[in-house]
């Protein structure tokens, strides 16, 4: 995600990291071009293309533009959505520390480390990475062969968040069993297990069920031919002033078109994804220095960017 100040209106006028523009340049530069080729051909009346009608781009124009907002707002609402799962993610780990007190001192940092293992993991599974323990086991203080049996986790199950999970439950039942906490305490404390259970799967619904490719090619197809047919539409009319337009217009729906394709996927490492890795961090340092462990650092934004 891109962390910059907004307030500066000259700034953002200018601004090239993170923003759409390095994407569409090129396409945009090459269309500019052409309007500039084509308008010499027909000025010096070298070949002339006979224009195509005006009021054939504005109709096309309004109706780009319209499914252009619908896809554009799917994709958005995706991406938001995928923040507030991982923003009640962040809730129920604070839920879970705090009634994890009824556990003893063993069992209860036992529990909150299977917690943060799972957000670790999650994480990596959203990302399609398979990133061995180490990267964090060294937070959370674990022997050897803990790390060893993770990366056996990691390398060999189908879904290793929900093994996690299971962890979790497998504690609960037992501290059920041997006393420490009464059927009622279990209940809420499980509560907070499905919870998460229920975020996972709908990040799962997020990633594995992109925007139907159909659509999305269609309007892709639609926007490239209009880009590409709007210098000879208004090179009759605009004369020298055609590469400018041109290129406005094509860096609006180019523009449009690829911010939807980034939107698409949030759980990315793509510059407008979300920050996975500074709220997992989060919680290991929320969690952590409850438990009076060392802490990790803090993730910071490097050239704009936090991950």
């Amino acid at each position: 995600m891109i962390i910059r100040e907004k307030s500066n209106n000259l700034a953002l006028l200018f601004m090239w990291r993170g923003t759409i523009l390095p994407k569409v340049l090129p396409m945009v530069i090459i269309l500019m071009c052409v309007s500039v080729v084509a308008w010499g051909l027909s000025h010096y009346q070298v070949y002339t293309v006979k224009s195509v009608p005006v009021i054939g781009f504005t109709v096309l124009g309004v109706v780009l533009s319209v499914f252009l907002s619908f896809r554009n707002n799917a994709c958005y609402d995706r991406w938001w959505e995928g923040r507030k799962l991982w923003g009640a993610l962040v809730a129920n780990t604070r839920h879970l520390t705090r009634d994890s007190h009824f556990l003893s001192k063993d069992d209860r940092q036992a529990i909150l480390v299977d917690m943060l293992i799972f957000v670790n993991l999650l994480k990596d599974r959203l990302r399609n990475q398979r990133l061995p323990a180490d990267n964090f086991a060294r937070y959370l203080n674990l022997c050897e062969q803990q790390k060893d049996d993770l990366n056996t986790l990691i390398s060999t199950h189908l879904n290793a968040p929900q093994v996690m999970l299971e962890r979790m439950q497998i504690r609960l039942m037992n501290a059920v069993k041997t006393g420490q906490i009464s059927d009622m305490i279990y209940v809420s404390m499980q509560r907070h297990v499905v919870e998460m259970g229920s975020i996972q799967a709908g990040c799962d619904r997020i990633h594995s069920t992109p925007v139907p490719l159909p659509y999305s090619v269609l309007l892709h197809r639609a926007v490239f031919c209009f880009c590409w047919l709007l210098p000879f539409g208004v090179g009759g009319v605009l004369g020298l002033w055609t590469p400018l337009l041109v290129g406005l217009v094509a860096y609006l729906f180019l523009g449009l078109d690829e911010l939807s394709k980034e939107l698409e996927e949030p759980f990315g490492v793509a510059h407008n994804d979300l920050p996975l890795d500074a709220m997992t961090r989060l919680m290991e340092r929320e969690t952590l220095a409850l438990l009076g462990c060392q802490l990790p650092p803090v993730i910071v934004p490097r050239h704009y960017y936090l991950s």
